[in-house]
């Protein structure tokens, strides 16, 4: 058997571009859902609207003011003291543990429409442990690097 460039058993790896291999099948693949989905469900939804079958559910609809906004501060505050509680402590995942655990607990909070004891208990036990769980996961079972 020949074992030059023009063998079938030869391969040649092209290093400069071969970490772009599975990112572009990735996008793609993406594309081809998001097309899906605009002819599946958008087009038909916006044709009903047009019909006068269904409305806008952003026009004529009260907005729950305080959950919409209280969410983005909330996540902005999030990605901002990740970064801050993740300097204090650096190259040990405390700041996205720490951090996750009272973003999740005032989520919780905030989207919680009855507030008794047993919801909130439940809700600070999930704040704590999901987190904790991620972060075992991640930042000691595979080395991953966390904030």
């Amino acid at each position: 058997m020949e074992s030059g460039p023009t063998s079938p058993l030869s391969v040649s790896i092209d290093f400069e571009t071969s970490h772009l291999f599975f990112p572009t099948i990735i996008h793609w693949v993406l594309a081809i859902l998001f097309a899906l989905v605009l002819v599946l469900r958008v087009v038909p939804f916006f044709a009903a609207v047009r019909r006068g079958e269904k409305c806008l559910p952003i026009i004529g609809e009260s907005m729950d003011g305080w959950r919409f906004f209280g969410t983005l501060a909330l996540i902005a505050a999030y990605f901002y003291l990740m970064t801050v509680v993740g300097d204090l402590f650096p190259y040990t995942g405390y700041g996205f543990l720490f951090v996750s655990m009272v973003f999740l607990f005032l989520m919780s909070l905030a989207y919680m429409h009855t507030r008794t004891r047993r919801k909130v208990i439940t809700a600070a036990i999930n704040a704590v442990v999901a987190p904790t769980l991620a972060w075992v996961i991640l930042a000691k079972l595979f080395y991953i690097t966390l904030p």
